[in-house]
């Protein structure tokens, strides 16, 4: 690997161990139920900033570690605990539809908000844990690969249903207050 590549690589890799943090941070207090009114904003914005930082994973050329296995970074942590406080901070909005693959068929399934906001956590935190060891590399190619095997599509099915939720809080009014609104809107 060149000097600039690697350099461009370790950029990368510090920009998605930071965005990594941030998100991390953000799931566990939305959990923890901290400000249940911000919960949804807060969601739709860690997870957007995610995504933006995992296109520069998918716009990489594929990421080659020097040893063709994965070395063992600890025990995975048990996410069980904030996949529950999330289903809870969720409760009425967790469960939606999604369509398996776009390209294979139309074939739906349902899932959770919290089920899948957990599945990019564990993903995130396995890279962080060799990207905090050192190894930038294999931190590199594990977000790279669990980007575009799994939590890449995860994110862009949330971040999806993030939107439409906040739009029907918001937009979904009855009549009669939408008719309340217009007519204030149009008085001097």
């Amino acid at each position: 690997m060149s000097d600039s590549t690697e350099a461009d690589a370790r950029d990368i890799a510090a920009a998605v161990a930071e965005e990594s943090r941030s998100y991390l941070t953000t799931v566990t207090e939305v959990g923890a139920g901290g400000a249940p009114e911000a919960a949804l904003p807060l969601l739709l914005l860690a997870v957007s900033d995610l995504l933006a930082v995992g296109a520069r994973l998918g716009a990489t050329t594929d990421v080659v570690p020097t040893e063709r296995f994965e070395p063992d970074a600890g025990p995975d942590p048990d996410l069980e605990p904030l996949r529950a406080a999330l289903a809870n901070a969720l409760e009425g909005i967790d469960f939606y539809s999604e369509i398996v693959d776009p390209l294979l068929g139309a074939d739906v399934e349902a899932v959770t908000v919290s089920g899948n906001l957990v599945g990019i956590a564990g993903a995130l935190a396995q890279g962080l844990r060799h990207y905090e060891r050192g190894s930038v590399l294999e931190a590199l190619w594990w977000w790279q690969f669990s980007y575009l095997s799994d939590w890449g599509e995860r994110a862009s099915s949330v971040l999806r249903t993030l939107q439409s939720i906040l739009a029907h809080l918001r937009l979904d009014v009855d009549d009669d207050v939408a008719t309340e609104a217009e007519y204030d809107a149009l008085q001097p």
